[in-house]
């Protein structure tokens, strides 16, 4: 048994669903199923029933339900305890993030002097447990992470832009309907490496009453945007910050017309964690720097 196995547990078991579930966690749905079997062979009891239809928790799974709980509380503690306080604030982050970031720092300085601020790269799941564990005080995320002992905080918002050839259909425009794209197949990397972006996109389709047509995967060393060149009735997305670096030859670049297209982006910290006046300070910096607008390569 691991953290990671509770952590998949409890999300299930509060959305009743492995499909939800595994969007909250940013991760697969076989990845959480995987694991949550897992969990239920090494306990030797099933916790859910499962159904085409319907996930229901089963009696040994309610009962777990708050131990669960109060060992990932107890995680989180662990980690902070045995760290020395030091007046440093330690954000972390991607490379998408640093020029806010590095906005953010150089504000806070001026009331903050005393205060030691880093700035840490690293992958998404790694910043969150960097934050439980006490070795990050904030990791700036797009959406939103659910885990004991950790608050979300939204700091801003973050566009989609949508992306065409220019000799796809749509591409004399400058805003277009997501109904209009209905037609066309939309190519993103797999889902496995990008569930925000799949999920963001099709919630959007879902409100207007559509399914989203996806094309064939984009692999891990093509780009997106040569992908539509060369399958000119298709489209993509990029993060607004993604977009304004990219070379526009031979490219559409359109906003949805009804801002359905737009992701939170938040700052994960401990629980009361905020109440700390330099993080607070840190935060604050932050939002008017998101204010300003993305810069960089946009990443999950």
């Amino acid at each position: 048994m691991d953290f990671r196995q509770l952590r998949y547990f409890l999300a299930v078991s509060e959305e009743l669903s492995f499909s939800r579930a595994a969007k909250r966690c940013f991760i697969s749905q076989s990845a959480v199923s995987h694991q949550v079997t897992r969990l239920e062979q090494e306990l030797g009891a099933p916790l859910f029933e499962r159904s085409t239809r319907v996930v229901r928790l089963t009696p040994a799974g309610s009962r777990l339900i708050p131990i669960a709980q109060q060992v990932l509380s107890l995680e989180t503690k662990a980690y902070s305890v045995v760290r020395e306080p030091r007046n440093r604030i330690r954000i972390t982050a991607n490379m998408s993030f640093a020029a806010q970031s590095l906005d953010a720092i150089a504000r806070v300085r001026e009331s903050h002097p005393d205060v030691d601020i880093e700035f840490v790269i690293k992958s998404f799941t790694e910043r969150i447990d960097a934050v439980a564990s006490g070795d990050a005080d904030i990791a700036l995320i797009r959406g939103r992470a659910d885990r004991p002992g950790l608050e979300t905080v939204q700091l801003g918002v973050d566009d989609l832009m949508i992306v065409t050839s220019r000799r796809h259909p749509l591409s004399a425009f400058s805003t277009v309907e997501l109904g209009e794209l209905a037609p066309y197949q939309l190519l993103l990397p797999p889902r496995s490496s990008q569930v925000l972006l799949h999920t963001v996109v099709e919630d959007a389709f879902r409100e207007i009453g559509r399914r989203v047509s996806f094309g064939p995967s984009i692999a891990s060393d093509h780009a997106a945007t040569l992908e539509v060149i060369t399958n000119p009735r298709a489209w993509t997305v990029l993060y607004a910050s993604t977009a304004a670096e990219t070379p526009r030859t031979g490219l559409c670049f359109m906003r949805e017309a009804r801002n359905r297209l737009r992701i939170p982006v938040c700052g994960v910290v401990r629980t009361g964690g905020a109440d700390s006046p330099a993080l607070a300070s840190v935060m604050h910096a932050l939002r008017q720097s998101m204010d300003g607008g993305p810069t960089g390569p946009g990443e999950d």
